[in-house]
C-alpha cells in the first residue's frame, strides 16, 4: 500500500508541475517550490502543499471562533452584521478572483486568505487596542496569527503572507501581497453596509469625491478595486493599485476610522470591550487563551469573574 500510494503521490504532483507550467505566471509561487514547513512533513498524494494548509486552517478551532469574533460591533442584534469569519470569506473570495486573473497561485492565495485573521482578538480594533495597552511589548493581531500558523506547521509561504497581511513588513510573495490589499478592499465596503445598517451612518455621510471615483454601492466599489488592480499589477509585474484609485480607497480607509472604527458612536462599545479584556487579561494575564475568545464568551467570561 505505501508503495502504491507513493506511485499515486508522484504521478498528482507531476501532474500539477505540468499543469502550474502552462497555466501560471513566471511570477507565480509553484505549489511545489514551497521553502517548506519548520517540521517536516510526508507529503500528500491528492494534495498539494497550499491546499493542505488550506484544510488545516478550515478545520482548525482558531478559524471556526472567527463566527463568534464580530468586526465593528460587539454581540450585535441582527443576523447580517458581519463577523471575523464572514469577512475571511469575503478577503479570501476576492483574492481568488485577483489571483486567478493574474495567473497567480490561487491555492496559496486562498490559504492566506482564511488564515489571516486566526489571531485576531474578540472585539475587533478595540479589543486589539485593549490587548496591545495591557501586554508587555504590545499586541498585533497579524503576529497572533502568524504564531498559530506556525503551530499549525504551515508552509513558510503561508505563514509569511499571514503574518504580512498587515503591518510594516511586505509580504515575500504576491499572493501574499493580493490578500494584504483585498483585506482592506473587503474590511472597508463591508463595514460601511454594517455601519449604515446599525445607523452610525447614512449614504450621504460618505466622502463625494471617493465615492465618484469609487462607486456608490459596496458592489460597484470592490468591482473598481479589484479591475484597477488587476490591470495595474499586471502592468507593473507587481501586485499595486493605481495612483486615484488607491488615494481613494486609503481616504475612505481614513474616514471609516475616524468616523466609525474610533469615532464617537462607538466610543461606549470601545468601553465595554476595554473593560472586559482588562478585567480577564488581570485575572489570567493569557494571550492565547484571550485572542481565542469569541465576543460572547469573552463578555460572559469577564461577568463571572
Amino acid at each position: 500500500m505505501p508503495e502504491i500510494a507513493g506511485r499515486i503521490g508522484d504521478a498528482f504532483a507531476d501532474r500539477i508541475r505540468e499543469l502550474e507550467e502552462h497555466a501560471l505566471s513566471a511570477l507565480a509561487v509553484r505549489s511545489y517550490e514551497t521553502r517548506g514547513r519548520e517540521r517536516p512533513e510526508e507529503g500528500c498524494s491528492v494534495r498539494t502543499p497550499f491546499q493542505r494548509d488550506r484544510d488545516r486552517i478550515l478545520h482548525s478551532k482558531a478559524f471556526r471562533r472567527l463566527k463568534g469574533k464580530t468586526q465593528v460591533f460587539i454581540d450585535p442584534a441582527g443576523d447580517h452584521y458581519r463577523t471575523r469569519m464572514t469577512h475571511t470569506l469575503e478577503t479570501t473570495g476576492i483574492a481568488r478572483v485577483v489571483a486567478r486573473a493574474l495567473r497567480l497561485n490561487e491555492d496559496l492565495a486562498e490559504a492566506i486568505g482564511l488564515g489571516h485573521d486566526m489571531g485576531h482578538p474578540p472585539f475587533g480594533h478595540a479589543g486589539e487596542a485593549a490587548l496591545d495597552a495591557l501586554v508587555p511589548g504590545g499586541f498585533r493581531h497579524n503576529e497572533q496569527s502568524g504564531r498559530i500558523a506556525r503551530r499549525l506547521n504551515l508552509t513558510h509561504e503561508v505563514c509569511d503572507g499571514i503574518l504580512t497581511h498587515t503591518g510594516e513588513r511586505e509580504p515575500e510573495t504576491l499572493e501574499g501581497k493580493i490578500v494584504r490589499i483585498v483585506d482592506r478592499v473587503a474590511y472597508i465596503n463591508h463595514d460601511i453596509d454594517d455601519a449604515i445598517r446599525y445607523g452610525i451612518l447614512e449614504e450621504g455621510d460618505l466622502p463625494r469625491e471617493e465615492i465618484e471615483i469609487l462607486g456608490a454601492t459596496g458592489a460597484r466599489r470592490i468591482d473598481r478595486l479589484v479591475h484597477d488592480l488587476v490591470e495595474h499589477s499586471e502592468a507593473a509585474g507587481d501586485i499595486v493599485q493605481g495612483d486615484e484609485v488607491g488615494a481613494a480607497m486609503l481616504s475612505l480607509r481614513t474616514f471609516m476610522f475616524e468616523r466609525v472604527y474610533l469615532g464617537p458612536d462607538t466610543k461606549a462599545e470601545h468601553a465595554r470591550a476595554h473593560a472586559a479584556i482588562r478585567k480577564i487579561y488581570e485575572h489570567r494575564a493569557d494571550i492565547d487563551f484571550i485572542a481565542g475568545m469569541t465576543d460572547r464568551f469573552a463578555l460572559s467570561y469577564a461577568e463571572t469573574i
